[in-house]
């Protein structure tokens, strides 16, 4: 264990040198923690540049004779733990010095002088197998250089899942899975390796870029969101006249939700993976007509009962768009299939609640005569947007679609608020006072 802490101590204090960490102005501290069962180890490694190095001999040599005492150096010690802050699981930890050495004073004045400081705490039982560790230090906050980082455990009950730090490393979180009885190790060991994969791929942050993709790609949602708008009613001859029942409406937006879906998924699977490759322009234009046709649609019914079958069909071009962004990351093997499953689970998060937040106003609506109102005004919109992006992408000059696309984006909780509390006021309200009128 020694042998292991001096080499990752001494590669340690390289690499931050070679990242210019340990300047003349500034005090390195370099932080090694090794997380047993019941206790936790600390290393620090703090070696004063040359500039502070006064100061910092000041304080420690207070009787001032030149010469730093086995007093004054766990004096000094003391007071770099009290500035330390060590919490496992919320629980704060009590440091308890091991050992302490220091280097001559002549060594510090010439910045390579290395105080040396060991410390342990003990870590109170729990039956929680996920457990976190912080560390905080504001030892010289005024000109320190901090650097934590944790060794492997030898203990193989114990996993590493992740390790965040601040800009200044003064904060440092350390997650770690510890099994518990025999029978579990297998168990947790499985979760802990599945999360330590997820955390190195990125999982999380592909998911969320899925989410954000489609949350920024305006001209994807208001292609589902047009075709959603004749859903609740039924075609007569060549116009939108009767009402749907509540029931059927709701049936009709979940086959147009997961018919896009599924279109846009295997696209997707098949162009991230490589299978598919198309010119990213053609794509562009297409999703634009699509939008100008679901646009038409809702004013005058094009494809009738038969939405589902036109999701799906303009879900595939839409998956090809979506896929760019995964071939970005440059994954391959299970990775990329991985990282195409968390982006997809993004998009379809993201487009399950705008179709939530949409679908109470739209059905609430629907039941009025003067529905046409609200329909035509959005497909009017739809129309407008999708011929500006149809110019923009096949003449590729720039237009203000997009900005006033993205300023409408920005406030759509504010739209969906809005247009549930007006369906809630003009239905709802008039119902419960008797005073309704188609």
């Amino acid at each position: 264990m020694k042998l292991k802490l001096i080499i990752a101590v001494m590669i340690f204090l390289c690499l931050g040198r070679g990242a210019s960490a340990h300047r003349l102005d500034e005090y390195l501290q370099a932080t090694l923690i090794s997380v047993e069962k019941d206790h936790v180890e600390v290393s620090m490694r703090m070696i004063p540049g040359v500039s502070v190095a006064s100061s910092i001999i000041a304080s420690i040599d207070s009787n001032k004779d030149g010469v730093i005492s086995s007093s004054e150096q766990k004096d000094y010690a003391t007071r770099v733990l009290s500035d330390l802050s060590l919490a496992v699981d919320d629980k704060s930890l009590k440091p308890k010095l091991v050992s302490v050495n220091f280097p001559l004073i002549e060594q510090i004045k010439e910045g390579i002088g290395e105080i040396q400081i060991e410390f342990t705490a003990d870590v109170p039982s729990s039956g929680v197998t996920n457990r976190r560790l912080v560390l905080e230090n504001h030892h010289q906050n005024q000109n320190a250089a901090y650097l934590v980082n944790c060794l492997a455990p030898s203990d193989h009950d114990i996993r590493i899942v992740s390790q965040k730090r601040n800009e200044q490393q003064a904060y440092y979180e350390l997650d770690y899975v510890q099994a518990g009885p025999a029978s579990d190790h297998l168990f947790f060991q499985w979760w802990a390796n599945i999360r330590g994969w997820m955390s190195a791929v990125g999982i999380g942050s592909v998911f969320h870029l899925g989410m954000r993709h489609i949350a920024e790609g305006t001209d994807h949602l208001l292609f589902l969101l047009a075709l959603l708008l004749p859903a609740p009613l039924i075609a007569v001859g060549s116009r939108w006249a009767a009402f749907a029942s509540v029931q059927r409406s709701l049936f009709r937006i979940c086959k147009i939700v997961t018919a896009f879906t599924i279109g846009h998924s295997i696209t997707l699977a098949l162009a991230a993976s490589g299978v598919v490759n198309l010119p990213s322009r053609p794509i562009e234009v297409m999703i634009a007509v699509s939008i100008l046709v679901s646009a038409i649609h809702a004013i005058r019914p094009l494809f009738p009962g038969k939405e589902n079958v036109i999701a799906a069909f303009f879900g595939l071009i839409h998956g090809l768009a979506f896929a760019s962004t995964i071939s970005d990351l440059g994954l391959d093997g299970w990775n990329r299939v991985a990282c195409i499953a968390a982006f997809n689970l993004g998009i379809e998060t993201t487009q399950l609640m705008v179709v939530a937040a949409t679908l109470p106003s739209l059905i609430l609506l629907s039941r009025k005569r003067s529905y046409w109102i609200f329909r035509y005004s959005g497909a009017i919109f739809a129309a407008f947007a999708s011929i500006g992006w149809i110019i923009e992408r096949l003449l590729n000059v720039n237009s203000s679609i997009d900005a006033m696309m993205d300023g409408v984006a920005h406030h759509a909780i504010l739209i969906a608020g809005f247009l549930l509390f007006t369906s809630l006021t003009y239905v709802v309200l008039p119902i419960v006072f008797g005073t309704s009128k188609k």
